[in-house]
C-alpha cells in the first residue's frame, strides 16, 4: 500500500492531467480491452443513460443489480471471475490500482459491490484498498458520482447493540474490529476523504440480511440464516436493495447535503431498532416488500 497511500492524491494532481498520463492511462485501458466481452444481443437503453461501472458485480447482489438497472444504463461488469454476460465485462481485481483505473474509463459513475470478509490480508486489499483504487479511478477520469456498499454496522457496530430505538445512519461510526466491518469502515473512510478534495460525491448504501420475499431464502451463507423463525432486525428484499441503486443514480448531487453520504437500506420493520427515514426522504426510496408475512404471526 505504501507506494500509492504514502503519496495522496491532491486535486492539483489529477484535475489536468498532462500527455504522459493520458497516453498511459489509454494504454492501461487497451491492455485491458482484450478482457471485455459479452454474450447475446445488445441491450438497448432508455435516452439519458449513464455509462455505469459495477465492480464486484459477480457476487450475490450484483445480478439483482444489473436487473434494476439494464435497460436504463449502459453497464459496464466487472469481477475477479468469469462471468456471462450480455453486457460488457472486464476482469478486474478490485485491489489493483492500474486494473480499476483501466476499467472506468469512459464511465460516469462507479458502483462499488466488490466485498472479501475472511482473510486478513485480502479483506484489507479488497474492502479499503478497493475503495482507495475506485476514487483515485473517479478523479483520473473525471467521475462525480461513485455508490459504494457496506454492512450497516460499518456504523454501527458491537457498542450500539445495547441501543434499540431508531439508530441512524449519521451517528458517530464505530465499527468495532470484525474484520469484515473494520476494513469495509476504513474503505468509507477513505472515500470520504477523497470527497473533501475533489468533487465526488459517494453514496454509501449499507445492508445486512437480504431475502427472497417470494421464495422465502435468505443470502447464503449466512451464520444466522437459519436460526429461529424471527426477522432480523436490519432485513432487505434482494430487489427492494437493488431498486434503492436506481435512487442512488437518480437522486440530483446538489440535492444532497454534502458529497459523502450513507444510507440503511432495509423496509419499515416493526422493531425500529433502525432508522430508513433518511433513505426514503434523499432518495426517494420506497420498498415494495414489506416483509410483513415474515414478522405476523397467526393466533395458536
Amino acid at each position: 500500500m505504501a507506494g500509492h497511500l504514502s503519496h495522496p492524491i491532491r486535486g492539483s494532481e489529477r484535475a489536468a492531467p498532462d500527455g504522459s498520463a493520458v497516453v498511459e492511462r489509454r494504454r492501461r485501458f487497451a491492455a485491458a480491452q482484450s478482457w471485455i466481452r459479452a454474450t447475446g444481443p445488445e441491450l438497448k437503453v432508455e435516452g439519458g443513460a449513464m455509462n455505469v461501472l459495477i465492480l464486484g458485480a459477480n457476487g450475490e447482489l450484483g445480478p439483482h443489480v444489473v436487473r434494476a438497472l439494464e435497460g436504463r444504463h449502459r453497464l459496464r461488469l466487472s469481477d475477479i471471475n468469469d462471468l456471462e454476460t450480455r453486457h460488457e465485462y472486464l476482469k478486474v481485481d478490485a485491489s489493483d490500482i492500474d486494473q480499476v483505473i483501466a476499467a472506468a474509463d469512459g464511465m460516469d459513475v462507479i458502483i462499488n459491490l466488490s466485498v472479501l470478509r475472511k482473510d486478513r490480508r485480502l479483506a484489507f486489499d479488497v474492502n479499503a484498498r478497493g475503495c482507495y483504487n475506485m476514487m483515485v479511478a473517479a478523479v483520473e477520469h473525471g467521475i462525480d458520482r461513485v455508490i459504494n456498499t457496506g454492512p450497516f454496522y460499518v456504523v454501527a457496530g458491537p457498542t450500539y447493540e445495547r441501543f434499540d430505538h431508531m439508530i441512524g445512519p449519521d451517528v458517530p461510526h464505530q465499527p468495532g474490529t470484525y474484520l469484515y466491518a473494520l476494513t469495509k469502515s476504513l474503505g468509507q473512510e477513505i472515500c470520504r476523504v477523497f470527497t473533501d478534495s475533489h468533487d465526488i460525491h459517494v453514496l454509501d448504501l449499507l445492508f445486512y440480511m437480504f431475502l427472497d420475499a417470494e421464495t422465502h431464502t435468505v443470502e447464503s451463507g449466512s451464520p444466522i440464516a437459519n436460526i429461529g423463525h424471527d426477522l432480523v432486525p436490519y432485513t432487505v428484499s434482494w430487489r427492494d436493495a437493488a431498486d434503492a441503486f436506481g435512487c442512488a443514480l437518480d437522486v440530483e448531487l446538489d440535492s444532497l447535503p454534502s458529497r459523502s453520504e450513507v444510507f440503511f437500506v432495509f423496509p419499515d420493520l416493526p422493531h425500529q431498532k433502525f432508522s430508513n427515514e433518511k433513505t426514503r426522504r434523499m432518495l426517494g426510496w420506497e420498498p415494495k416488500d414489506k416483509l410483513d408475512q415474515f414478522w405476523k404471526k397467526a393466533k395458536s
